[in-house]
């Protein structure tokens, strides 16, 4: 992402775009956002074969629910969906915004790409230009190597390259990932294991959790010896 290229432009803040991209409504949006990923990466199941990949795609499936849920339930008035696929958009009133989990300060080309109808609302909000500009509104969610979420940004780009026009970090974003805690009947009872970062990267088991793999292995326990 580079902020360097084309006509240098001052940063703005959200609602300096539109009234609608309110804290309050970023606040609330990102604790979606954090909710989704701290249950998927609560509920990992190492012993199972989970990995950074598989969490990290129910992450994503957990995350696109939270904000489905909210909007389908009428939880905020102002919250909507408008591409359910795999894409996923939704909308602050009537502003497109996706997300993705990675570096705020890098994001991706595939994170610079528009979807045909993320575009076409762009151009319905703000107008041909915005549209022709490439303006695209994100929320990076950054995380900490034990794939707990760090850091919520609010990112408004600008074209391929990724000109930045607004890095807004949410404010009690952190403070809400750490209220974020598992379901009762599916915490993960294993012993803390550091989340691989790299697919394939599996975190090898400590002693204590080996010997109870064991046990699991070993099959129907030793009978009981009576005493006296």
């Amino acid at each position: 992402m580079s902020d360097t290229s084309g006509p240098r432009r001052p940063r703005r803040l959200p609602w300096d775009f539109h009234p609608s991209l309110t804290e309050e409504r970023l606040i609330a949006a990102a604790g979606l956002l954090v909710r989704g990923r701290e249950d998927a990466v609560a509920q990992a199941d190492y012993w199972a074969g989970d990995d950074a990949w598989s969490i990290g795609c129910r992450a994503y499936s957990f995350t696109k629910h939270q904000v489905r849920a909210a909007a389908e339930g009428g939880r905020y008035h102002w919250l909507k969906v408008l591409d359910h696929t795999h894409h996923f958009v939704f909308m602050i009133d009537d502003v497109p915004v996706r997300f993705y989990r990675g570096d705020a300060e890098d994001p991706s080309k595939r994170t610079l790409l528009r979807q045909q109808l993320e575009a076409d609302q762009i151009s319905m909000v703000f107008g041909r230009e915005f549209e022709e500009e490439g303006v695209m509104f994100r929320l990076a969610i950054e995380t900490d190597e034990d794939g707990h979420v760090s850091r919520v940004v609010f990112l408004a780009l600008r074209g391929e390259q990724g000109v930045v026009e607004c890095f807004w970090p949410v404010p009690m974003a952190e403070r809400a990932a750490a209220k974020v805690e598992a379901p009762r009947g599916r915490r993960n009872s294993a012993a803390a294991l550091q989340l691989p970062l790299l697919p394939g990267a599996g975190p090898a088991l400590p002693s204590a959790a080996q010997g109870k793999a064991g046990r699991r292995a070993g099959g129907r326990p030793a009978p009981s010896r009576k005493t006296g």
